[in-house]
């Protein structure tokens, strides 16, 4: 009787955490997108209405060729990350034949687990849906990353990094211009957040000052998250290997050359998908398990 209801206890514990666990997940599901979305409005407002003008400024030339080679320069990187962005989003990694919701077993070592693997398969719990060839769940898209939206994603990561190094660099041109802070010294960098948080609350700085050094440690961090994504989702690619299938210790079975694997993701048309958010992988959503069966045969 009292194992009973020990067994009980824990099993009440363990769904209650497992409960917990996933409102916090959803809830990271619904403010990671938020946040993308505000960050690029903020980077769009800062860079066309103060960065561009004040840097790039010539007397009575309204709109200089440095500012037009700018201008062009930062839209080719928020359009491609932006189109890129929904593209991961509009082709989705679900199987559009499969809608079996698993249930776990007795002997699942982690019963918390985001994902069960069905036949090469896994579901999603925060997407409630199969998903093909799934690598992980993204956050700041809302869905899963797999064998349809890897391209998007990794053009998504790549132009992301490229927005935000580039915003670093015209921030610190423009708090160099405006403010007259020298970044010729390495350490300024590494103390400009403290000693900018302190004179704020000592009112040495203005609000806008401030903000705007909270932004360069933004774009920094986002940029360098986002090339150490890109970078690790290349290498599987070209391993023929995905991030869910790593964290598993599941070995994969050799499916050619590196340079297959990258063609089977980014398509014959690859060029065109460095530089437009185009669809250059032809993949409908149920017809990856007989792709998958006729490379291993």
């Amino acid at each position: 009787m009292a194992n009973r209801l020990g067994n009980r206890s824990a099993d009440i514990i363990i769904r209650h955490g497992m409960i917990v666990r996933m409102l916090k997940l959803r809830m990271l599901n619904a403010i990671a997108p938020a946040y993308f979305y505000a960050a690029t409005a903020v980077t769009f407002v800062l860079h066309f209405f103060l960065f561009i003008p004040t840097i790039f400024q010539t007397q009575n030339v309204t709109l200089s060729p440095i500012m037009l080679l700018h201008i062009t320069v930062l839209l080719f990187f928020m359009l491609n990350a932006l189109g890129n962005y929904s593209m991961t989003i509009w082709f989705p990694a679900e199987s559009a034949n499969e809608n079996i919701i698993p249930v776990c077993s007795p002997d699942c070592p982690d019963r918390v687990d985001a994902h069960y693997l069905l036949n090469g398969r896994h579901f999603c719990k925060l997407c409630k849906k199969v998903i093909l060839k799934r690598d992980h769940h993204c956050f700041f898209t809302g869905n899963c990353i797999g064998n349809r939206n890897m391209r998007y994603f990794i053009m998504f990561s790549i132009y992301t990094s490229c927005t935000c190094l580039y915003s670093l660099v015209l921030g610190v041109a423009y708090l160099t211009v405006e403010y007259s802070i020298s970044f010729e010294n390495p350490l300024t960098f590494l103390t400009l957040l403290p000693l900018s948080t302190g004179y704020f609350f000592l009112g040495a700085i203005s609000g806008l000052q401030f903000f705007l050094v909270i932004m360069l440690y933004v774009w920094l961090g986002i940029g360098l998250v986002s090339a150490g994504f890109c970078c690790q989702q290349v290498l599987l690619v070209a391993r023929g290997q995905t991030w869910c299938q790593l964290q598993k210790g599941q070995l994969v079975e050799s499916r050619g050359t590196w340079r297959s694997n990258l063609r089977d993701v980014f398509g014959s048309r690859w060029v065109l998908g460095l530089f437009l958010p185009v669809q250059t992988v032809e993949t409908t959503p149920g017809n990856w398990h007989s792709y998958h069966d006729h490379k291993h045969d």
